[in-house]
């Protein structure tokens, strides 16, 4: 990799660029590095058995003594969940609102790192010195209170990044979008905006989750039996409304799956989530009460397999079955890519008898719609525009809407993760590239696990394992036990007697000619093995099991 130029800003991402997700943007100007949010993705249908996946940061902790400090623009793990693998690698300081921070604590406690991390309170009245950079920050909407974008004075001009965001103008917390703050930094000049892309392709305006609020409301109005609600954990303000409505209708909550108890604990004990005292019962007392008494409010609504709403359809949940009768709010749509795990649970939901109320009548997204995302064009008016936070077609259809609120085309940046501009004496180029990619977490193995281990938890799972035992002499090269073939997820054994049979004749037909040869180098002994067992297997079953040639000398 090129090293960056000492006398240009220079701007790029190590995630959140070309997909959905693990969002971490780094600005750096000479020996200065401020990086905005750090973020996870939950792994892709291939990626067997990883638990999350973060962004690569080799180039941050190869420079770690440049980097004066990590802004977080809100709360979604997405842009806070990999904070906790960063911090570990180098302690730099964290700058968050009031409940990103309570977020933030929540997770550094878990991973036992919470009395090393600097942690510092902002507000989007707030300015923090971080090298040659000034941050300042404004409010922004968004599916979670306490968002905001940054603005970043720097020694070649000032650098937007808005989060994500929405301009919602009737919200639920009555916290408006800083539109004139928006418009003060625009009237001042800005040399480079970074964008929100994910709702680029969507036409017009993103609905008010006030009108998730009517929604929710109505579907209490005309339920008598038990009503179970499936959102986000982090959908405070969504949550904040299920709370009112079980006020109205004399209802009371419980809360089902880890991550919705932390979120509303620390929610409450901030003041984002109003609950009024005895609401909230533990998930034992709720068969004590009527049904036309009780919500059950649980994560699950992108259909995860260990979610909460998902265990209660399969009655594999330790206290909270669903039940024939009760209604399902699930208060979201699918990422993309969960749309079958979302489809799965709602089917089982109706073979149990339940009433599922699903889709855009109960949702609104967190993001801006093209219109929005225009506004806030027009509010910043850029010189550069870079758009990020979406798959590639998104991030280009935002270019188009950049193109015609007047940027020129050759001002906008399409970037992958590790592309780098650099603008030096007010022109903008591309620069040399930064190590990127992906780190996948499977426990606690972080970056233990890469392509090869993936290739081989795939063959596994598709075609199984044979593993070949045998015990050769040291003195003269010949067998004295096995071959012993053990199958595990490629065949039955006892159903396939002759085929092993057949298969363990190879195996020692094989060895005898390496012996005769006078071939009995191990390595030498078992890609033979491996691969006269190999043939004879495919050409019997037309599968390629992993084989693994256990040899043993006494």
């Amino acid at each position: 990799m090129s090293k960056l130029n000492q006398k240009a800003l220079s701007i790029f991402a190590l995630g959140g660029v070309g997909e959905i997700g693990k969002n971490m943007y780094v600005v750096q100007y000479a020996d200065d590095i401020v990086v905005i949010d750090a973020g996870l993705k939950f792994p892709e249908e291939e990626m067997l058995g990883i638990d999350i996946v973060i962004p690569d940061i080799t180039y941050l902790q190869e420079n770690k003594d440049k980097v004066r400090g990590i802004l977080i623009t809100h709360g979604h793990e997405d842009h806070i969940g990999g904070l906790s693998y960063v911090l570990r690698r180098m302690n730099v300081p964290v700058y968050a609102t009031k409940l990103t921070l309570g977020l933030i604590e929540g997770k550094l406690k878990e991973a036992g790192l919470l009395g090393e991390a600097k942690l510092n309170l902002i507000d989007n009245k707030s300015e923090v010195q971080l090298g040659c950079f000034t941050a300042s920050f404004f409010k922004t909407n968004h599916s979670i209170p306490d968002s905001v974008g940054v603005c970043l004075d720097t020694p070649e001009g000032v650098v937007v990044h808005t989060g994500d965001f929405k301009f919602d103008q009737t919200p639920v917390n009555n916290q408006n979008a800083d539109l004139a703050k928006m418009a003060q930094i625009g009237d001042r000049g800005v040399l480079a905006l970074l964008s929100d892309s994910t709702n680029a392709e969507r036409p017009g305006y993103t609905g008010s989750e006030r009108e998730v609020g009517e929604a929710i409301m109505e579907q209490f109005h005309k339920c008598s039996g038990r009503i179970i609600v499936a959102t986000f954990a982090s959908n405070i303000h969504r949550i904040q409304q299920v709370v009112d409505a079980a006020v109205r209708y004399d209802r009371k909550i419980t809360v089902i799956g880890r991550s919705m108890v932390n979120v509303v604990n620390i929610a409450t004990e901030l003041g984002y989530l109003n609950v009024p005292e005895g609401m909230l019962v533990e998930p034992e007392e709720i068969n004590k009460l009527p049904a036309e008494r009780v919500v059950i409010l649980c994560t699950g609504s992108q259909g995860e397999p260990m979610s909460a709403l998902t265990r209660m359809a399969r009655s594999s949940h330790r206290k909270v079955d669903v039940l024939p009768g009760d209604t399902v709010l699930i208060a979201a749509t699918p990422i993309p890519g969960n749309e079958k795990y979302v489809a799965r649970t709602v089917d089982q939901l109706y073979r149990i008898g339940a009433d599922v109320i699903y889709g855009s009548d109960i949702h609104v997204s967190g993001h801006g719609s093209a219109e929005e995302l225009k506004l806030m064009l027009n509010l910043m008016r850029p010189q550069y525009f870079l758009p990020i936070h979406g798959e590639f077609r998104m991030l280009r259809q935002h270019a188009i809407l950049a193109e015609q609120c007047g940027v020129q085309p050759e001002n906008i940046f399409m970037l992958d993760n590790g592309d780098t501009v650099e603008i030096q004496n007010n022109r903008a180029r591309y620069g040399p590239k930064v190590q990127s990619g992906i780190v996948l977490i499977d426990g606690l193995g972080i970056g233990d696990v890469g392509n090869i281990v993936l290739r081989d938890r795939k063959l596994l799972s598709q075609d199984g394992i044979l593993v070949v035992v045998v015990t050769l002499s040291k003195q003269n090269g010949t067998i004295l036990a096995g071959p012993d073939i053990i199958s595990r997820g490629f065949v039955y054994v006892r159903e396939s007697e002759a085929l092993l049979d057949e298969a363990n004749r190879i195996v020692g037909q094989t060895l005898q000619r390496c012996m005769d040869e006078n071939v009995n180098e191990w390595s030498s002994l078992k890609t033979n093995v491996r691969d006269a067992l190999g043939r004879f297997l495919y050409e019997q079953t037309r599968r390629r099991p992993m084989i693994l040639p256990i040899i043993m000398e006494v």
